[in-house]
Order: structure tokens, then sequence, then C-alpha cells
């Protein structure tokens, strides 16, 4: 008995030690989720979406800071708008009047302008108002003075979406002594204010076969579907100044501002920089952008500081 007793012990541990050995192979170790990565988001302006610079651009800033960079693309009216209300971490936009009122209001940080191009006035290739090469105000008042006087085909699409290209056209049109709200606004059918965005408005110019004006980088993304040309390229009051700024709020954590001056600093980097310079050449023939590269003391603007405020200045 003694004997037989001793035997079921041994047969009850080894069953035991199979038994465990067989749950220890079923059982997978569990190992701890990766944290979830920091997300930064982004308002920009359509040129710099519908270009594809940003997406170009995107994989390279999350891989260096391992986190994840969401875009919200419109006018830099809204882009600003949306910054206001602390709904977004960092700006890149190109309207200079625009960007002065927003810092002023104490909300911006690290004002860095980091590439330019200019824009340009497109239209038809019969050029029915007879504009090209004109110097850009003189060619505004033309379109005007034909427009108003109904003649054919002479239609001008404008953006009219608060932009940093409808705050251009705006300017253009206060320089040849025109009150935007009074004398341009509904002055006709030869005005259409598109209210979108610039590849929309190139291609709703496209259709109704009018002139309009655009960054020079968009027309270029855009131009094997459109019919128009470009009609004037040059002048001063056509540059385009491209800029970051880190988002301000009381309510942003010291890491999700020290994020946001991190895509500041990471767009006027040598290295991104340079990217800049040749994106775009390999399929539309030139760059769509001129990166600051540091030369930048003729567009009165920092391209160089690194991102190093945390929060305004005390008054």
């Amino acid at each position: 008995m003694k004997k037989t007793h001793q035997g079921f012990i041994l047969l009850t541990m080894a069953a035991i030690v199979v038994m465990g050995v067989w749950f220890a192979g079923c059982t997978t170790p569990t190992t701890p989720a990766p944290p979830e990565k920091e997300k930064v988001l982004l308002a920009t302006t359509t040129s710099l979406y519908d270009t594809g610079l940003l997406d170009y651009l995107k994989p390279m800033f999350e891989e260096q800071y391992n986190v994840d960079l969401l875009i919200t693309s419109q006018g830099t009216g809204k882009a600003l708008e949306i910054a206001s209300r602390g709904d977004a971490d960092v700006l890149a936009v190109h309207s200079p009047a625009q960007e002065k009122t927003y810092m002023d209001s104490g909300k911006g940080l690290n004002h860095r302008c980091f590439a330019y191009n200019y824009f340009i006035i497109v239209g038809p290739e019969s050029d029915p108002a007879g504009i090209r090469g004109m110097e850009p105000v003189a060619a505004f008042t033309k379109l005007y003075e034909l427009g108003t006087a109904g003649i054919p085909d002479v239609v001008f699409i404008s953006r009219g979406d608060n932009s940093g290209t409808h705050s251009k056209e705006k300017s253009i049109w206060a320089t040849a002594g025109y009150n935007y709200t009074t004398d341009i606004q509904k002055s006709g059918a030869w005005y259409v204010e598109a209210g979108r965005g610039m590849g929309e408005t190139l291609q709703l110019a496209n259709e109704k076969q009018a002139y309009t004006l655009s960054d020079e980088g968009t027309y270029l993304a855009y131009k094997g579907d459109l019919d128009l040309v470009p009609v004037i390229d040059q002048g001063d009051i056509l540059l385009n100044v491209y800029s970051v700024i880190t988002v301000y709020s009381d309510k942003f954590t010291p890491e999700e501002i020290a994020a946001a001056n991190n895509f500041v600093d990471f767009m006027i980097s040598p290295e991104v920089q340079d990217t800049i310079g040749t994106f775009g050449v390999d399929k539309y023939g030139k760059n769509l952008f001129t990166p600051m590269s540091g030369q930048c003391s003729q567009f009165s603007c920092d391209c160089t500081s690194p991102a190093t405020e945390t929060a305004p200045a005390a008054a």
C-alpha cells in the first residue's frame, strides 16, 4: 500500500509538471505596448499642400522626431483662425500682413521664413484683355476697366477666401487705387469670387477661360491639366514669402510647444532647405519653391535663429 501511495504521488507531481510546461508553451509573454506617438497638428495654406511639398517632407519629420504630423490645409486666413482658437500646434503660411497681426496678438512664437516664390497672373493663351507682359498693377487696372465695360471674354476668378493669395490680390487692387470692398467686389459678372483653394480656383478659371492670380508652385503642379498660361510673371509686388510659426496657448503643455518648435527648426534646417530647393525639379523642370538657405535679410524676416521661445515675451 505504501508503494502504491508513493507511486500515486509521483504520478500526480509529474502530471502537474507536464501541465505547467503545456500552459507555459501556450501562453504568449506579455509585451508592453509602445507608447503612443505625440501628434503635431500643422495648419497650412493650400499652396504648400497642393504642390505636394508637405506630403514629401512629412515622413522625414516624423522619423526624425518620432511623432505623427497631422496636416489641415486651408487658406492662410482660415489657418490663422484655427491657430487663434488653439486648434493647431504650428503654422505654415504666406501672408506677411496677416502673420504680423497674428504675432502681435501674442498667439505666435518663433516666426521664421523658410522659402519663397512668386505669384503669377495666368489666363487664356489668346489673352483677350491684352495684358501679357504688363506691370502687375497696370494689368489689374486694365482688367477692371475692360471687365466693368462688359468686354466679352474678360473674366477674373478670385480666390475670395481670405487666403494669402487673396490677400496679395487685394493689395494689388489697393496699389492700383481701388477699394476692394466698394470697387471690386460685386462690380459685375466679370469678377467671380470662387471661395476655393488654389488648385480648385485654377480649375475653375480654366473652365471659364478666365484670368486668375496664382502662386507659381501650384500653377506648375496643375499645369498639365490646364489650358491657361502665365501672362505676367514679373514684378516685385508678386513676391510670395512662406513662413512657419509656433502656435502659443496657455493651455498647451511644454511638450506640445517643444514639438511645434521642432517643426520650425526642421523647416529651416540645412538638410530640409536643400530638399526644398530641389523639390519639383525632376517633375516640372524647375523647383517650385526657393529656399531661404540663410539668405533672407532682403525679405526683412528671420530664417536662421533656432526656435527657442516657449512663451510670449513679457510686456
